[in-house]
């Protein structure tokens, strides 16, 4: 099982609310599309909020949780608009003839302080085992102790990985994989392993636009806890370069940075 996420940074302009770059949108549907032809495999794409629900998640403060009745008003734009993003991935992928299916997180994930508790994936396995694509996506879900929350793609993939017999993560951003700030060439780091913690994620910045979900070191930082628990290997790597996402979804290697156990 391999479990593919379509960064907000590349099927949207995130620096333009609500501005979806359809194009590209269709070239990696098109490309998940050819790496499945000739190599069927379990598959669950999940696709980031760039300029949509992320930016009334930071009006609102949505990701903060229930401070007064304002915010309500911030759950309902932000469920929305995750919505609305995630249907164009899927009309992408069904033009493509895929068999995809939407999950709505905020319908089916409870959470606490943040953290995902309850979630029945009974019904991704089995559409799993009906050759079915689930597509997930960071969204606002019920949180029982601080009313609601926000949960990333990389969270949803963090407990599906948990729970679920995943071999491998990919990552689609707007960059070459990991880049180490300490350099002045600001360099890609080409392998990660658990060993790394200290030093890459001191070493790396969080999102440098609007993303209540932490960006690039909060996903290097799940991704590691997965490849120290769990042996699970991943790559970030850059999907606005045409063909990469197909050739990594086919099983090269090396186009991002790799993170790995030790």
């Amino acid at each position: 099982m391999i479990l593919v996420k379509l960064g907000g940074s590349v099927i949207t302009d995130k620096s333009k609310p609500f501005t979806e770059r359809r194009d590209v949108i269709k070239r990696l549907a098109e490309e998940i599309h050819s790496s499945m032809k000739d190599s069927r495999y379990n598959l669950i794409v999940g696709n980031g909020g760039g300029s949509y629900p992320h930016i009334p998640a930071n009006k609102y403060q949505v990701h903060k949780g229930l401070k007064d009745a304002n915010n309500f008003k911030g759950v309902a734009l932000v469920q929305d608009a995750a919505a609305r993003l995630n249907r164009l991935i899927v009309s992408a992928l069904i033009d493509t003839n895929e068999n995809v299916v939407s999950i709505q997180p905020s319908a089916s994930i409870l959470a606490k302080s943040s953290k995902i508790i309850e979630w029945n994936l009974k019904i991704i396995q089995e559409m799993l085992n009906l050759n079915l694509i689930p597509v997930v996506y960071g969204d606002v879900i019920i949180d029982i102790k601080q009313g609601y929350s926000i949960v990333s793609t990389e969270e949803i993939f963090f407990y599906l990985a948990n729970n679920l017999d995943v071999k491998r993560i990919i990552i689609g951003s707007d960059v070459d994989g990991v880049i180490d700030k300490r350099l002045a060439s600001e360099k890609k780091v080409d392998v990660i392993t658990p060993s790394d913690r200290k030093w890459i994620t001191s070493s790396i910045s969080g999102a440098e636009t609007i993303d209540v979900t932490g960006g690039m070191k909060t996903k290097v930082e799940l991704l590691l806890t997965l490849a120290e628990e769990k042996g699970i290997e991943s790559e970030i790597l850059n999907a606005t370069k045409p063909g990469l996402l197909e050739l990594a979804l086919k099983g090269k290697k090396g186009a991002g940075t790799i993170i790995r156990p030790n």
